[in-house]
């Protein structure tokens, strides 16, 4: 007899372990049932399926065939079949051995796999909270001490513990934007279902997009609260390593926001109002994600949120990243825990990207405005919920009962809306996010965020014709600017100068490589920067004489370059230009001290003693009833001197403190014969800086001085010093001449007879001051001629 093949069934429901037919261990003795007989072509062999009972029709012992034939006959027979139990697991989800009927929810929280953890989570410091540590340590080592030495330590621990508390009052009340971002991503922050657990009456999890996956990452389900039925969805992190993991660290994959999707349509479709929670870094980005379309399925959330008919709350608990946490933040209110945050990119992100380090996020996070008071004066968030001192996770109860109080306040508030006018309440508020204009200009200057438009620089060679009208219509703005303010625009006439220098640059290069010195050019400037790092000082004159030859050679053959004409009418143009910059700088100087001199005399003329003296003497000369200069009295006159000198004492006083000369006004010709003997002088010291010794020496001492730069070192410094002093001494030498000195005693004698004569006498400044002021001193500037 061959051995019947054994059915295997199996069951694919979660609440049913697999059962297959060697699970079974079945015993069949002939003496259990009676047996079914036949006869003829009717009879036939009884499978093992057959002989498998039935319970639910009440026959007992009788094979399943066998229900349905007529009992022709009857044969014995004996056989066994015999299976082995296979081990599985235990399932214990979804619904316990023994459910507790009075826990908080009812039956149904036991349909949820979020327990309560069975060891406690440890504590986590934060940087910015260690100075808070040190003062709990010292209350937890007083109070060891008290319980060790019996003492009463009662009034110390009172002392730290307000201490403490004032300390943890100020740190979390002027929190900067980073450490709130540390507070959302803390490791023990309640949770979406710790969250939805200390808020509902009931609560109920749904699984499931109905496409085969389930994603952990987002928690979906119905609950009530007051009675009222709500649907809630969220993103869910693990409290501890393990349950991240499983959670996927609260990223969700696309299966999590169709599931979200999913719920959306249930709710609407049976009236629930959405509650969701945002809590999640970002959507996952792998791979696998951006496959099964992560983009597509969360443009899908977006789109269909704005058109649910019921209300919808969403409340960002921790950091609301992108759109993974937009994915189910289109709401008719959006809410924020204190600490809170909701951005686009992360700080860390975005210092990144703008200053090429991670290290800049706290700069980052203030820039990006990403905390719960910033986003509700921008009015992207709606409101704040308070969280005790400490974070959420000092008192997650009373927390939870916060935003339940946010919840009902904002959904009474929603509920009295008909459909359309909170579809058009969800639409307007995401229209009125930013500032912006449609259908008007933008003046370019207005264009703040946007990069300067950098203008080209054109390549030099302009044509001669070109810079010569833009020179010429320059010269006509300068006239009409002068005429119209008195002032010369410095800024278009500092980009012409520009412009020049670069063509003259350039017709400079022109010309050396036409003339064949462009070689000779790169040599010396290599050789010239060689000795400038080098500190052998021996190379200086000789590099000197090399350079200076080169300039003869180029001065002599310049006139035979072809670009000599443009470059000759370039150097005149340039020339002009920088003749009227200078003209401009010194009429600005010319004004700026003007508005000083006239400010510091009107203090003077303003002061009160010498107001006094002046309405005095006034008085004094109408008191007289004289009416002419002439018929005054010796005495008012001595008092009007002395007075003219008093203020003209001033007034110098105020010109010397500028760096003003003042000059006698009856000392023209004195005046001339000191312009002459300076002339002089000049031509002297030109004839003398001329001489080869000392020009060798101020070619060195400038040199020195280019080499040492800003930080000289005690070696430059006493060279530099060596120089100085002897192009002084010479120079002083050549100042000696015996023709000088007399001259100088001469011209000397002759201005001081001249103050002191009753004609210099009249309408001088410092006549009366025994000629002192009219002395004449001539210093000679040694740097300032050979610079």
């Amino acid at each position: 007899m061959a051995k019947p093949r054994k059915p295997v069934y199996k069951h694919t429901g979660s609440r049913i372990p697999q059962i297959s037919l060697d699970s079974l261990n079945w015993r069949m003795a002939s003496t259990s049932h009676p047996p079914v007989a036949s006869s003829g072509s009717l009879a036939s062999k009884t499978s093992a399926s057959d002989l498998l009972r039935s319970s639910r029709n009440g026959v007992c012992g009788v094979p399943l065939k066998a229900l349905g034939r007529a009992r022709l006959g009857s044969e014995k027979r004996n056989f066994t079949v015999s299976a082995k139990v296979r081990k599985v697991n235990k399932h214990e989800y979804p619904w316990p051995e023994d459910p507790d009927l009075n826990v908080k929810g009812g039956v149904l929280s036991h349909l949820s796999p979020f327990k309560p953890l069975k060891e406690k989570q440890k504590p986590v410091t934060l940087d910015f909270e260690k100075p808070l540590m040190d003062l709990q340590k010292k209350i937890i080592d007083v109070q060891k001490m008290a319980n060790e030495t019996g003492l009463d330590f009662s009034d110390q621990i009172i002392s730290l513990e307000n201490k403490y508390q004032q300390a943890l009052k100020d740190l979390y009340t002027h929190l900067t934007p980073i450490q709130r971002v540390n507070i959302a991503r803390h490791p023990n922050r309640p949770t979406f279902l710790d969250h939805i657990f200390n808020i509902t009456e009931k609560f109920v999890e749904l699984h499931g997009d109905r496409a085969g996956y389930d994603d952990p990452a987002i928690v979906t389900g119905l609950g009530t609260i007051n009675g009222r039925s709500y649907m809630f969805m969220g993103h869910q992190k693990g409290r501890n390593t393990k349950e991240n993991i499983q959670r996927n660290f609260g990223m969700p994959t696309p299966h999590g926001y169709r599931k979200a999707l999913r719920m959306m349509y249930y709710a609407d479709h049976h009236g629930f109002p959405i509650i969701t929670f945002i809590d999640t870094p970002g959507a996952y980005a792998d791979l696998k994600s951006e496959e099964l379309g992560q983009g597509e399925a969360i443009a899908h959330n977006l789109r269909t949120m704005f058109g649910l008919k019921v209300p919808i709350i969403s409340i960002v608990m921790g950091e609301g990243g992108s759109g993974g946490a937009l994915a189910i933040g289109c709401a008719n209110k959006l809410l924020m825990l204190e600490n809170a945050v909701f951005y686009v990119a992360s700080p860390e992100a975005c210092a990144a990207i703008l200053w090429k380090t991670a290290k800049a996020s706290p700069k980052a996070a203030e820039k990006l405005k990403i905390t719960a008071t910033e986003l509700c004066k921008l009015q992207i968030a709606d409101g704040f919920i308070p969280e005790p001192l400490g974070g959420a996770h000092a008192d997650p109860y009373w927390t939870s009962q916060q935003i339940k109080i946010a919840i009902e306040e904002s959904m009474d508030e929603l509920t009295k809306m008909d459909t359309q006018e909170l579809l058009r309440h969800r639409m307007l508020k995401f229209r009125k996010l930013g500032g912006f204009q449609e259908g008007v200009p933008i003046d370019p200057k207005r264009k703040v965020n946007m990069k300067k438009k950098e203008e080209p620089i054109l390549p030099p060679g302009i044509p001669d014709v070109e810079l010569m009208d833009e020179v010429e219509k320059l010269k006509q703005e300068i006239l009409k600017a002068k005429e119209s303010t008195g002032k010369i625009p410095e800024s278009g006439l500092n980009e012409m100068i520009e412009k020049l220098r670069r063509e003259i640059d350039f017709e400079f290069s022109e010309a050396a490589k036409a003339l064949g010195l462009e070689e000779k050019f790169v040599m010396a400037r290599e050789e010239f920067a060689k000795t400038r790092n080098s500190n052998d000082q021996s190379m200086h004159p000789v590099l000197k004489e090399k350079l200076d030859q080169l300039k003869d050679e180029f001065n002599r053959n310049i006139s035979a370059a072809p670009n000599y004409a443009s470059l000759k009418n370039k150097l005149d143009m340039l020339q002009e230009m920088s003749k009227a910059q200078k003209l401009s700088e010194k009429n600005c100087k010319v004004n700026k001290l003007k508005e000083e001199i006239n400010k510091r005399l009107k203090e003077i003329m303003n002061r009160p003693d010498l107001k006094e003296k002046i309405d005095k003497l006034k008085a004094e000369i109408e008191s007289t009833g004289i009416s002419t200069a002439m018929d005054l009295d010796q005495g008012l006159k001595e008092k009007i001197v002395q007075l003219k000198d008093e203020m003209e004492t001033e007034f110098a006083g105020v010109f010397e403190s500028l760096g003003l000369n003042v000059n006698p006004a009856s000392l023209p010709d004195a005046k001339r014969k000191i312009d002459e003997f300076n002339n002089e002088i000049t031509t002297v010291m030109e004839d003398v800086v001329s001489s080869t010794d000392l020009k060798n020496k101020i070619e060195l001492l400038k040199m020195e001085v280019a080499k040492a730069g800003k930080t000289a070192d005690a070696e430059s410094k006493a060279k530099i010093q060596a120089l100085e002093q002897q192009i002084k001494q010479s120079l002083a030498e050549a100042m000696s001449f015996p023709e000088l000195k007399d001259k100088h005693e001469k011209l000397k004698a002759e201005i001081v007879e001249t103050v002191e004569s009753p004609e210099g006498s009249n309408g001088s400044l410092l006549a009366d001051n025994g000629g002192t002021k009219s002395e004449v001193e001539f210093n000679v500037d040694a740097n300032r001629s050979f610079a």
